[in-house]
């Protein structure tokens, strides 16, 4: 099953779920606000596990790509020529820098707002999410890094729509490559 799918499934029965849950009693309260704070901690432990893995694995495997163009920027894509071990730990500082925006946005509904349900649904989504992250597929689960999880991966569209891919194809590369000498040139 697609991920996007299981996650809006999960999502919905958690929220049956969530309506079902005394959120009025203060033990109840607390129990999910530990609950939500010990998948935060899990979560973030998992991710630096992972990093020191890559670390670990030190892979200098040459990975060259182009970037896709924002749709919003005139900028033209660019050549990237890093590692999989680079590549790999800046996309696990990226899952780090969202787990730390998800938790100012539970510190505003919740704190602010005084919304508890989706504090209730962030804890359990945010485990499913970290373990079923790209790079706990390849260093906790020991998948191999092919098909989908093939660097560089490809950016997960939360409406499912199809978007710009980084291309690793050589005529790619090369054409960027000339565009950027141009660029320099100018």
């Amino acid at each position: 099953m697609n991920s996007q799918i299981a996650n809006l499934a999960l999502s919905l029965g958690l929220m049956q779920v969530a309506r079902k849950i005394p959120f009025d009693d203060e033990k109840v309260l607390l129990g999910v606000r530990i609950g939500y704070v010990a998948s935060m901690v899990f979560s973030y432990i998992l991710f630096q596990f992972i990093a020191s893995k890559i670390r670990k694995k030190n892979d200098t495997t040459v990975l060259k790509y182009v970037e896709p163009k924002s749709p919003m920027s005139q900028e033209e894509p660019q050549v990237i020529t890093t590692t999989n071990r680079d590549y790999d730990l800046g996309e696990v500082s990226k899952l780090i820098k969202g787990l730390f925006t998800s938790l100012a946005m539970m510190a505003f509904l919740h704190g602010y707002m005084k919304y508890t349900q989706p504090l209730f649904i962030q804890g359990i989504l945010g485990i499913k999410n970290a373990l079923d992250s790209k790079p706990a597929k390849i260093y906790v689960w020991g998948n191999s890094a092919n098909g989908d999880l093939k660097r560089p991966w490809k950016a997960a569209n939360p409406f499912g729509l199809p978007g710009a891919d980084n291309a690793t194809d050589a005529a790619s590369i090369k054409q960027a490559e000339k565009i950027g000498a141009a660029k320099k040139d100018e």
